[in-house]
């Protein structure tokens, strides 16, 4: 882990809780964290767009260490897109972060390239935090044009960005092969693509971005992906669905930048 960045870990609960096992779930990680303090983590939590305002009501109230990130928006800013949901809107719920590109979204949302370059330009200019999210599926790697597709998707989303914009990005790196699969990717595989992620980023402008790792991040595999993987966190799927997990996975990048491992 790069001692530089403050970690950031992010529990992205996908399409899963009603607003009562939200407000439930929410509350088991409040009392958790009082019990104990996270000190050196940014702590972001992802609920469903109709749980929102009941997470961002709870956090607020019982001022709970977490910021609030939607998983998805429209980069336009209103008008006739039934189904969608626009950034002032979410900045209306003090929703602080905004997931862009998730691999899921991308798959099978048909989310292009320009989509996620349009909706990255239409969350910094609003000044929410953005986090673009890449990665590689498994025939991509298997052909060995997995940095390439990468450096691709990097290149086409912050290309042309402006130097205040790029300052609210976050990069998070999804290998697709890995996710749900029963696939790992090894430590080695992490750190390797941590580093040309970086490297690209350099020659971006957007060195300063933290990379975070999401490919089935559990409480087991977190410890040595934060020593081996040069991770600046995590963006958890499942695991973030049970607070002890989801806390446990807080906790090694916690212990690691306070040098505890």
């Amino acid at each position: 882990m790069n001692h530089h960045k403050r970690p950031l870990v992010i529990g992205n609960w996908k399409m899963n809780l009603d607003y009562v096992e939200a407000l439930h779930l929410g509350q088991q990680l409040g009392v958790l964290m009082k019990n104990k303090p996270v000190e050196h983590t940014d702590v972001v939590l992802a609920p469903p767009f109709v749980d929102l305002r009941s997470v961002t009501s709870i956090v607020e109230s019982e001022r709970i260490p977490v910021d609030i990130a939607a998983q998805h928006v429209n980069a336009h800013d209103n008008g006739a897109h039934t189904g969608e949901i626009s950034v002032s809107m979410l900045k209306r719920l003090n929703v602080k972060w905004i997931l862009i590109g998730h691999s899921e979204r991308r798959a099978m949302y048909a989310m292009s390239d320009d989509v996620v370059s349009a909706t990255l330009r239409s969350v910094t200019r609003a000044g929410v935090q953005a986090v673009l999210c890449v990665g590689e599926a498994a025939e991509v790697r298997e052909a060995h044009e997995h940095e390439a597709h990468i450096a691709a998707q990097l290149a086409s989303a912050l290309e042309g960005l402006d130097e205040k914009a790029r300052e609210l990005v976050s990069i998070a790196y999804e290998p697709i092969w890995a996710i749900g699969t029963g696939q790992t990717a090894t430590s080695e595989e992490v750190s390797a693509m941590m580093a040309h992620i970086r490297s690209v980023l350099a020659h971006l402008s957007c060195g300063g971005a933290r990379v975070l790792y999401g490919g089935s991040v559990n409480a087991d595999n977190a410890p040595s992906l934060v020593l081996e993987g040069n991770v600046d966190g995590f963006l958890v799927g499942g695991a973030s669905l049970k607070a002890e997990s989801f806390m446990s996975i807080v906790q090694s990048c916690d212990d690691c930048y306070d040098g505890k491992r």
